[in-house]
């Protein structure tokens, strides 16, 4: 009787885990078919092997010397030949009359644009407009009575919620993948503007430009970047959030291009030893390391130390939030931002000004370094700057490091930093420097503003007391 019981539960099991799975049938039939195949054709212009008319091979690989050998020389002003590259990607039909979504990055630098609808007609299609900085394109085709998608919400997305992803991997023509939404909001290294939806859904090279579904059958992310040791799927896909998406498009459809805002400040994460120093009760908000000289920031009142927490009265949880919100603001638009400064928060108003399309980083030289260090403090040599120096860098004062050791070292401060400022307090000399850090209690955190390789940067210093 209890072998019976024992596996009629077994049976059981089986069932239920079958009964709570979901099924994507019904959504790839009814919305696969908006789903299409792009590929691309670039033409470039390169040398001929090595004069001879060959293929462009590497001199090490073995079919080199064949080629070298037994090619027909056309002569050392032989004019470079052309190759043609393709690629493929993928995308999804947002309107019936042929407007097309899909990644940047799948149809930059392209000669010609190929869309391949499931029902095998191959249209060509042109770029209305590209956004790399959120890795959008809107493409349009010539056709009408066209299959659709249909947008969802991806704020009411879930951790743990079922998605899938259709596209072309490898060229592979609408195939379907399905996990769950692992993490929403995840910044990625170089996209300040995007908060990156994170899947485990299987998707590789191909996949780029295709949408992410929810269960109920609407668009909620385009599928932009895998993380990969490999190049191939390891369980970390991101996808843009269609409402950024739509943002971009309705912008590309417009004026073919984005305008976004911008304050003029450069920014880092607040940790929780830097909350401590500023007096702040949580990491919160976006510490202004730099501010634009004569930028919306700085005519604002905005200082280098600052820590903005709220802007046009949305809050700045962290450093992430400020580009986003700053981005999406039109320009010429006055707004309130709140600021934490001296352990108090206040409130200035700012004009967003417009981002350019191409923005150039200026790299500053540091001058050369008198010959003797004077002693330092907290593992520290230091040495004052000279006045060509301080002409150099724009700055009244700062005190450059020879050397780091111990705490100084473990805090990061790294030979050639130059300290401009302690707990908002400009540095002057070696030895106000010096008197500053002997009235902190051992164990208390500091923060110092170190200017490195051009930029500017806030580092938590823990007092050691030696």
């Amino acid at each position: 009787m209890l072998k019976r019981f024992a596996l009629a539960l077994f049976l059981l099991v089986p069932l239920q885990l079958a009964a709570q799975l979901p099924d994507f049938t019904d959504l790839v039939e009814k919305y696969g078919a908006a789903v299409v195949n792009i590929s691309t054709t670039q033409t470039s212009r390169a040398n001929p092997l090595a004069g001879r008319g060959g293929p462009n091979i590497p001199e090490d690989d073995p079919f080199y010397e064949f080629f070298r050998r037994f090619m027909p020389n056309p002569g050392p002003n032989a004019p470079p030949r052309e190759f043609q590259s393709q690629s493929l990607g993928s995308g999804f039909i947002i309107s019936a009359d042929g407007f097309v979504l899909t990644n940047a990055h799948v149809v930059e630098a392209a000669d010609e644009i190929t869309v391949k609808l499931t029902d095998k007609r191959e249209l060509k299609a042109k770029v209305i407009g590209a956004d790399k900085r959120t890795d959008i394109a809107l493409l349009k085709i010539e056709a009408t009575g066209l299959p659709t998608v249909r947008f969802g919400d991806p704020n009411k997305l879930r951790v743990g919620e079922w998605v899938v992803a259709i596209g072309s991997p490898f060229g592979f023509e609408n195939s379907v993948t399905a996990g769950i939404v692992s993490a929403k909001g995840r910044s990625l290294p170089q996209e300040n503007f995007v908060p990156f939806i994170q899947t485990d859904v299987a998707v590789n090279p191909g996949n780029s430009g295709g949408p992410l579904f929810n269960l109920r059958g609407e668009v909620v992310g385009i599928n932009s970047a895998i993380y990969s040791r490999t190049g191939g799927f390891m369980g970390l896909s991101f996808a843009i959030p269609i409402d950024v998406a739509n943002e971009i498009t309705q912008q590309l459809k417009s004026s073919g291009r984005v305008i976004r805002g911008r304050i003029g400040v450069v920014i880092q994460p607040v940790t929780k030893e830097l909350a401590d120093g500023f007096g702040l009760q949580k990491p919160v908000g976006a510490l202004v390391n730099s501010v634009e000289k004569g930028g919306p920031a700085e005519k604002a009142g905005v200082e280098p130390g600052d820590v903005i927490l709220r802007f046009d009265g949305k809050p700045v949880a962290s450093s992430e939030d400020l580009p986003r919100v700053v981005g999406g603001t039109k320009p010429g638009s006055r707004v309130a931002m709140q600021i934490w400064r001296n352990k108090a928060a206040r409130d200035v108003q700012v004009t967003v000004a417009e981002l350019p399309d191409d923005r150039a980083a200026a790299q500053q030289k540091r001058g050369a370094k008198p010959p003797a260090a004077k002693p330092g403090v907290q593992g520290m040599s230091l040495i004052d700057l000279t006045e060509a120096q301080r002409k150099e860098l724009k700055v009244e004062g700062g005190v450059l490091v020879e050397d780091a050791q111990g705490a100084a070292a473990r805090a990061g401060i790294r030979r050639g930093d130059v300290i401009l400022a302690m707990n908002n307090q400009d540095v002057k000399s070696v030895e106000q420097f010096i008197q500053a850090m002997g009235q902190v209690e051992k164990g208390r955190i500091v923060a110092l503003l170190v200017r490195r390789a051009g930029n500017s940067l806030y580092i938590p210093f823990r007092v050691d007391g030696n």
